[in-house]
């Protein structure tokens, strides 16, 4: 090293802030790239007595230099907090999974217990999540309460890997009698997606702790918020929800919705640029007029929120004390509906809590109604249910009488009535739901329970139509207790039988006779769910559905979230 990079680095040096068990070099802009280049910093840390937090954030770290502070690091047991974000400026992708596994191997020899590890503006991309995937499942980390992965570019692949380590780090924990209790997730712009979101919410539904999540920018459309909503109400604790500048629409928006209603401890809500929509907006406002008593922010700022949704979320704010600001700019009032929206809060003496609406779009047209219909219907064929969608439009074309096809008048054909055969043979919420409030006591009265095999085919018509949507979910669950319930209070019925071909019809269970499996696990799986926690369902057959559930399967891959609520619920029981 040249005597002139010397005098710079030891100039950098003196700026080193000591104190709190803290040794920060932040913001020092230092280049370690040899051992020699790092020497100075090695000396600082061995000297170092009772290192509880490092801060690199702001230096660029090189693969030799990081294995030579790693050295360093192994006698630090005490290190509880790595600030080490925005310290790989200028590397190659390829240099920073080693600099990182050579770090964390350091944590895991040192016997360190993590409180806090901060790897954001770490551009590393999915591979650089294998740096610190071994970290992660270590004992180092069993104590970690604060998890910071922002910006990294981790992506979908990243995003897997990340919940998988995380899942494994809950599971060795438990084990030993302390489960990692994580209570702040970072991990903004990392175009995590649908699945790399719905397979981090699989973890942070286990891990159970959480008290602040921030997601945003992630790309992550109805389904992965869907996914994290289910998470989230298994989360208590949360008080901070960040998910700016995903995309909700009215479906995501409304699982939010149903989870906040089952949240206590709420303080910041930030769903801005995420498309929540008028009716969205409604439902986050009746979730918000039920109870989040605690809230201190809600920002639903630039989401194609028109006028009568927008002074809906007003009203429903009217008793929180604790509101601190209102952000709802940038959305679809017009100069009326800001002008009515001001007066509303100064009604409540909440005026200072809204915030600028200098970026109102002005008020829209009905017609863009259209335009969400079009969309929402785009979204639909994204759902599991396509294949069931798919009879129900072969079923509407042996009902409709073929002159009305061949007609080109447009009069809307009335639907065909619907009785409980109709409904077994061409399943559809709609018409579960068009059965009416008895819909559960004529499908039981119908069932014969001295048949296994007609029951479990009653089941799996019944779960398949399973929507996380309140009428619908309420329908299958109650024409779920009819059945099960006459089946397995009968004398005759026999549950072995009834659980063994159950799993040979998901396809679970090898048959030897040739038996359709049904073509999505989704709704089985949910129903299933709650089935096991009713006071009629045999705890006998737990173990048995666990097992089976548990194996590797490709039909369960794609209903990964729906499989871990079950093997959680059953593992409860």
């Amino acid at each position: 090293m040249a005597s002139e990079d010397i005098t710079k680095l030891a100039e950098s040096l003196a700026k080193t802030k000591v104190g709190g068990g803290q040794l920060s070099f932040k913001g020092q802009s230092l280049k370690l790239n040899t051992a020699e280049d790092a020497e100075e910093v090695i000396k600082q840390i061995e000297e170092f007595d009772g290192l509880e937090a490092l801060r690199l954030e702001g230096n660029t770290v090189g693969v030799e230099a990081a294995k030579v502070i790693a050295k360093a690091l192994e006698k630090k047991s005490e290190l509880k907090r790595c600030h080490w974000s925005d310290m790989f400026t200028g590397r190659l992708r390829s240099e920073i999974p080693p600099a990182l596994n050579s770090l964390g191997d350091a944590l895991i020899t040192a016997g360190a217990q993590l409180v806090e590890l901060d790897l954001s503006d770490n551009a590393f991309g999915p591979d650089g999540v294998r740096g610190f995937e071994a970290l992660l499942k270590s004992p180092a980390c069993y104590t970690l309460q604060e998890l910071k992965l922002n910006n990294c570019g981790m992506g979908i692949g990243g995003g897997k890997i990340l919940a998988a380590a995380l899942k494994e780090c809950h599971r060795k924990s438990s084990a030993q009698g302390k489960p990692l209790a994580l209570k702040i997730f970072v991990a903004g712009r990392n175009r995590l997606e649908n699945d790399g979101a719905t397979a981090l919410a699989e973890a942070f539904g286990i891990i159970g702790t959480l008290e602040e999540v921030h997601m945003p920018q992630n790309g992550i459309n109805h389904p992965g918020i869907t996914a994290l909503a289910q998470a989230f109400a298994i989360n208590p604790l949360l008080r901070v929800i960040n998910l700016n500048d995903n995309t909700f629409t009215e479906k995501g928006a409304v699982a939010m919705a149903e989870t906040l209603k089952a949240l206590r401890q709420i303080e910041v809500i930030n769903f801005g640029d995420c498309l929540v929509r008028s009716k969205g907006a409604v439902a986050i406002a009746d979730a918000v007029k039920e109870g989040l008593h605690k809230l201190k922010e809600l920002n639903l700022s630039f989401c194609e929120i028109k006028r009568d949704a927008a002074l809906t979320v007003a009203e429903a704010i009217e008793d929180k004390a604790e509101l601190e600001k209102l952000d709802l700019n940038g959305n679809c009032l017009g100069e009326e509906g800001c002008e009515q929206l001001q007066e509303i809060l100064e009604g409540f003496n909440m005026a200072t809590v809204l915030g600028s609406l200098s970026d109102d779009e002005g008020e829209e047209e009905d017609d863009e109604e259209e335009e969400d219909e079009d969309e929402e219907e785009e979204e639909e064929e994204e759902e599991q249910q396509q294949q069931l969608k798919e009879r129900e439009q072969g079923e509407q074309e042996s009902l409709t009488p073929k002159k009305i096809i061949d007609s080109q008048d447009s009069t809307p054909v009335p639907s065909p009535p619907v009785d409980v055969a109709t409904f077994l043979a061409f399943p559809s919420p709609e018409k579960l739901l068009r059965l009416g409030p008895k819909c559960s006591t004529l499908i039981a009265q119908q069932a014969d329970t001295s048949d296994v095999e007609k029951v479990v085919t009653t089941l799996l018509r019944i779960s398949s139509v399973f929507k996380d949507e309140a009428p619908v979910k309420t329908a299958v669950h109650e024409t779920t207790d009819a059945l099960m319930r006459k089946a397995f209070t009968s004398a005759t019925f026999n549950s072995d039988a009834f659980i063994t071909s159950l799993l040979i019809h998901m396809g679970l269970l090898k048959s030897e006779e040739k038996i359709k499996t049904v073509p999505s696990l989704y709704g089985i799986l949910m129903t299933l769910n709650y089935m096991v926690q009713q006071d009629y369902f045999p705890k006998s057959l737990a173990p048995v559905l666990s097992a089976f559930v548990t194996k590797p399967n490709r039909a369960l891959d794609s209903c990964s979230f729906a499989r871990h609520m079950l093997l959680q619920t059953l593992h409860q029981l």
